[in-house]
């Protein structure tokens, strides 16, 4: 038996600067997808100039970032002393539990040829208890992602969250989680089945893919029903797809979102503001600013 589908949608679109940003969660639809309550998708676009100077430093509290860059080179640095930069294929994951406050810089890859950046930024809320702890940061390689060939030469699986068969991602789970990077051949598919109250939602990165046999476009997301079933993507075209598939099990907490905060409260949301501007989020050392 295979998942319904839900909707689907492109999300809503912004510039910044050279880069187009579509908005895909929240959205019409749904506030969140198992644990995750934002996803901003860096359409792909030219980068000519190398920004040094950051994209705004912001603090958090409530949730996890995480940062998959698929072509381009991302750095981070934030007020917990951590900096890291990753390269195309690469993963950035920070906990800002109590209070954080952090920077990025999106460039294109200097160790390739390729001016193109593309690439996600997720937000993951933490269970309630996590939220009140400290923050952390951890950064991880193209090569250091876990990957497997899927069988009869179809392609291959990257799990950036959670686990799948053998692979495990570095990332920690605070509650059952997955983003997996599914890359397929021409002509070739994949199966993979979800149990009962499981939240999933695919991505479609470089072409049309048949998801449940509806054929859905490029850059556009699509959510499927939290009953157990199956997930079969396709490929009739006669290049590679890339698709992301994400999800996990529900969020049950109350849920309040304001700007860059995710809480469980109202009340937990007025504190969060009123903490970061009496300066306990603590502020970038100088000594991370000497390094964008």
């Amino acid at each position: 038996m295979k998942k319904e589908i839900s909707f689907s949608t492109k999300g809503n679109e912004a510039n910044l600067g050279p880069l187009s940003i579509n908005r895909m969660l929240p959205n019409r639809y749904t506030n969140k997808v198992g644990p995750f309550v934002f996803l901003d998708y860096v359409a792909p676009a030219i980068k000519e100039i190398i920004n040094e100077n950051g994209m705004g430093a912001h603090p958090h509290r409530g949730i996890a970032t995480l940062t998959y860059i698929l072509q381009g080179e991302e750095e981070h640095f934030d007020s917990a002393g951590n900096y890291a930069k990753i390269n195309s294929g690469g993963v950035q994951w920070m906990k800002a539990g109590t209070g954080i406050v952090h920077g990025g810089n999106l460039n294109y890859d200097s160790e390739t040829d390729s001016k193109m950046v593309q690439g996600f930024q997720f937000w993951i809320n933490l269970p309630a208890k996590n939220k009140a702890e400290k923050p952390a940061h951890i950064a991880i390689q193209a090569n250091e992602v876990p990957k497997k060939a899927l069988a009869n030469n179809a392609g291959w699986i990257k799990v950036i969250v959670g686990n799948y068969e053998e692979l495990s991602s570095k990332i920690p789970n605070y509650s059952e989680q997955f983003l997996y990077h599914i890359h397929l051949e021409a002509g070739q598919q994949f199966s993979i089945s979800l149990k009962d109250k499981i939240e999933a939602a695919a991505f479609l990165t470089t072409q049309n893919v048949i998801l449940n046999d509806v054929e859905f476009q490029t850059a556009e997301l699509i959510e499927f029903g939290k009953k157990a079933g199956a997930i079969e993507i396709k490929n009739t075209a006669q290049t590679t797809a890339d698709i992301l598939l994400f999800g996990g099990e529900e969020y049950t907490e109350p849920i309040v979102a304001e700007g860059p905060f995710v809480m469980n409260s109202q009340e937990e949301i007025v504190q969060a503001y009123q903490d970061f501007y009496a300066g306990e989020y603590d502020t970038i050392d100088s000594k991370i600013k000497d390094k964008i």
